[in-house]
């Protein structure tokens, strides 16, 4: 009976490490990292999301947005959660410094894409109704595209995670840009 334990646990215990195993990162990037500044905010304040791919020498990734509508393909996709502990506002930002070049074949005037460390951010409010502790957002889906100067590999679903933390104290006064959408928002729940 002993046996027969000791040599389930043996075949299970692979299986058990192998479904904790964190998805496999796309070939080219060395990691991608999701975080929040500041890591420590009181309910109502502006913070901002980062999600940081670092890629190795010799690929590159493409930005969320293409600005020549026939690229509109070559982008990275980011799904944000639905209101929370934060409340996504605005939009997600494509990090400055892209560089560009036509692609003739496909009549790309202006292909921009990233090389290194990318950083894409949008910005968010800790709901006013935030519990105070630490935190987690998880981005539901965030779809990256790698290519060397060659070719490009088929895109990696990713789900990454911010841990933060909520401040205790009374909430601060919403931003007055974002204090619509916030107010809809919590309105809406």
């Amino acid at each position: 009976m002993l046996t027969r334990v000791l040599a389930t646990l043996f075949v299970l215990t692979p299986l058990a490490i192998a479904a904790e195993k964190p998805a496999a990162l796309p070939k080219g990037v060395e990691k991608v990292e999701a975080s929040i500044t500041p890591a420590d905010a009181k309910p109502g304040e502006t913070v901002i999301f980062k999600l940081t791919v670092t890629l190795l020498d010799g690929f590159h990734t493409y930005p969320l947005v293409q600005q020549d509508k026939l690229a509109g393909d070559m982008v990275n996709k980011l799904v944000f959660p639905e209101a929370g502990t934060l409340i996504f506002v605005g939009e997600a930002l494509d990090p400055p410094g892209a560089e560009s070049k036509a692609e003739r074949l496909l009549g790309i005037k202006a292909l921009n894409y990233y090389h290194g460390k990318v950083v894409y951010e949008r910005k968010a409010v800790v709901s006013p109704k935030a519990v105070v502790g630490a935190a987690t957002v998880a981005i539901p889906k965030f779809v990256l595209s790698i290519c060397d100067k060659d070719s490009c590999f088929p895109p990696k679903t990713l789900a990454p995670v911010a841990a933060f933390k909520v401040l205790d104290g009374p909430a601060v006064a919403v931003d007055k840009k974002y204090a619509a959408e916030v107010e809809k928002v919590l309105k809406d729940k």
